[in-house]
């Protein structure tokens, strides 16, 4: 059991200082803040804890599942310290607890929820803080979190629809790698024996191919420790605000897959927008935040001219085409929502309409993926067999 020394406020107002002996830093809080403490720092041997800081961070699919059972809870007609007090009580996940145990300490100690959730910004997005913040504004929580929950399970179901339809490719794509090595490697080799007195009788594939063997066998860990400084330098490079920049672009220009990427992260603009706007969020303030929820540089970019745009009294459509990056489909949609008074229903529509786009270019992208896989696969293979044939055949021939 470990030692951790904490600074603390009494409910007299005092700061007090001491030690206390728990399993785990998270354990320790618990159970001061159970004796009526409000903790300044904590303090264990490797290291300090302050208030809003966490040891582990809390998954998006927790802050989903907390999304939801608060809102389910607020409907039900509890208070806001009540639901985090019976939703402390159900949490099975540990880091949920100790985030849900800060917010109603917050909360009972006079704060908005959406004051509460600031020292854990990271976690929760200024998305979801300024959606809190506009519910408690309108006095409607419960609705506001009920469209938080609809909100973030769209976006779990595009985003892991995507990750799923790249599993199969990526499996594809390794057992072709590791095939075709075992091949050059292990499999070749063993007829180098048998070939080693035909010299330049020998087909020029079936020498090729024992070449490329003898070199993947004696230098095979070189090739293995080049890949893996390649893939670090590319990362690091990716990094960089250059390299994430040329990455982005080159995203954006393949043929298949860009218009994808482009339709993701529209999706994304578009939903954040409409769904702040339809919670009284303002529109400069809700362009401001939709832009930091795109992650391709290139198109947060072109809609970085929105805020100081809107805010010259220009409108975001115009504003759009201005731009010359956005489809005619996006500058209509914005137009016609502005036209109408209703920009964030038009706003939330496209978002709809890309996220199906989205699911079907990427499975239309695979379409094309995998027979290329599996062919450039067989062929190499069948090369590598062809060429082993030859040079046997070539041996018969001799033979005659």
């Amino acid at each position: 059991m470990a030692h951790f020394h904490y600074k603390a406020i009494a409910s007299n107002g005092k700061t007090v200082q001491g030690s206390i002996a728990a399993d785990r830093i998270e354990l320790a809080s618990r159970e001061l803040r159970g004796q009526g403490l409000t903790l300044v720092s904590l303090e264990s041997g490797s290291g300090r804890m302050a208030v809003g800081e966490k040891s582990r961070s809390v998954g998006s699919d927790d802050i989903l599942a907390m999304t939801r059972e608060l809102a389910v809870l607020l409907r039900a007609g509890l208070p806001i310290d009540r639901a985090l007090k019976v939703m402390i009580d159900m949490v099975a996940v540990e880091r949920s607890q100790l985030l849900l145990e800060e917010l109603l300490a917050s909360v009972k100690a006079g704060k908005g929820l959406s004051q509460a959730m600031e020292p854990y910004r990271k976690d929760f997005g200024n998305f979801y803080i300024n959606m809190i913040r506009s519910g408690e504004a309108s006095g409607h929580m419960a609705d506001v979190l009920t469209r938080l929950s609809d909100y973030l399970t769209n976006a779990k179901t595009v985003r892991s629809s995507v990750i799923s339809a790249l599993i199969y490719p990526c499996i594809l794509l390794s057992v072709a790698t590791l095939s075709i090595v075992g091949m050059l490697g292990f499999v070749v080799p063993q007829f180098e024996t048998l070939f080693a007195d035909m010299g330049d009788a020998l087909p020029a594939l079936t020498r090729g191919i024992i070449a490329a063997g003898d070199f993947v066998e004696s230098y095979g860990w070189l090739m293995l420790v080049l890949s893996a400084i390649a893939v670090y330098l590319g990362r690091n490079w990716a990094g960089t605000e250059a390299g994430r920049g040329r990455l982005d672009q080159w995203l954006l220009q393949l043929p298949v897959l860009g218009p994808v990427v482009f339709k993701y992260e529209i999706a994304k603009f578009a939903r954040t927008i409409g769904t702040l706007m339809g919670n009284g969020v303002a529109l400069v303030q809700s362009i401001s935040i939709a832009v930091d929820t795109v992650d391709n540089t290139q198109v947060k970019k072109a809609l970085g001219v929105l805020e100081p745009a809107v805010k010259r009294g220009q409108r975001m459509s115009v504003a759009l085409q201005e731009t010359n990056s956005f489809t005619p489909m996006v500058v209509q949609i914005v137009r016609v929502g502005e036209e109408s008074g209703s920009l964030d229903r038009m706003m939330t529509e496209l978002a709809d309409v890309y996220d199906e786009e989205v699911q079907a270019g990427v499975k239309r992208s695979l379409a094309l993926l995998e027979p290329v896989l599996i062919l450039v696969m067989g062929g190499t293979i069948a090369l590598i067999i062809i060429a082993v044939l030859m040079g046997i055949m070539s041996i018969n021939d001799l033979a005659l």
